[in-house]
């Protein structure tokens, strides 16, 4: 299979954490030192700012490492698909100890996670908004209600998510696995609802401040 997506940097933190968020998304990539002539197969090359001046291509991402890479390579992502946007984007989370995340663009899925904490799952879900055209990109944020956590959720991401994004609360209903102890079985369970909560319609949150919301 090709590696379509060229990595070009000798910055060690910047390398390790995008080839880091590519293999964990099964993403072939090649690594090339900057200045030297980029593959034919490459349709997007991820470089840092300090380094872009060294890159020929005609689609060149700039990672700023001492960000999360989740947006960067989204961006290669799109990319790949031959897309200069996305009509739609759906984060679908199954909230509980262990969060799934998972993120569908224009009905694919672009991205999966297993978040173990509320920053944790605000960061990745901001991440995925990060240079996406919200008045091009409708963004809906699905969130199960198997466990009553997710309204403490929900009042987190009203408060921290852009108003143009959308909240829907989503029955989850049939979207659980059969439970297994092993973490990684588990966590490969939380991510499959997750998927099946992004996929179903739910009811849509009214976003407002919480002093709005508690009159």
């Amino acid at each position: 299979m090709k590696s379509e997506v060229a990595i070009a940097t000798i910055n060690g933190k910047a390398y390790f954490l995008l080839i880091s968020e590519l293999k964990e998304r099964n993403i072939n990539f090649l690594s090339i030192v900057p200045g030297d002539s980029v593959p034919l197969e490459a349709k997007a090359v991820i470089t840092t700012e300090k380094e872009r001046p060294l890159i020929s291509h005609e689609k060149v991402l700039i990672y700023d490492e001492t960000t999360d890479p989740v947006a960067v390579v989204n961006e290669a992502v799109k990319i790949l698909q031959g897309k200069e946007s996305y009509d739609k984007i759906v984060v679908g989370i199954d909230p509980g100890e262990v969060t799934g995340l998972a993120t569908l663009a224009d009905g694919k899925i672009i991205h999966t996670k297993v978040c173990l904490s509320m920053n944790e799952i605000q960061k990745e879900v901001k991440s995925t908004i990060d240079n996406v055209d919200l008045t091009v990109t409708k963004v809906a944020v699905k969130i199960g209600d198997g466990v009553p956590r997710y309204k403490e959720l929900l009042a987190n991401l009203n408060s921290n998510l852009p108003s143009e994004v959308i909240l829907e609360v989503v029955s989850e209903a049939g979207t659980n696995k059969p439970y297994r102890m092993d973490k990684h079985r588990r966590g490969l369970r939380d991510i499959s609802s997750a998927i099946s909560i992004a996929g179903r319609e739910g009811s849509i949150y009214p976003r407002g401040s919480v002093e709005d919301k508690e009159e």
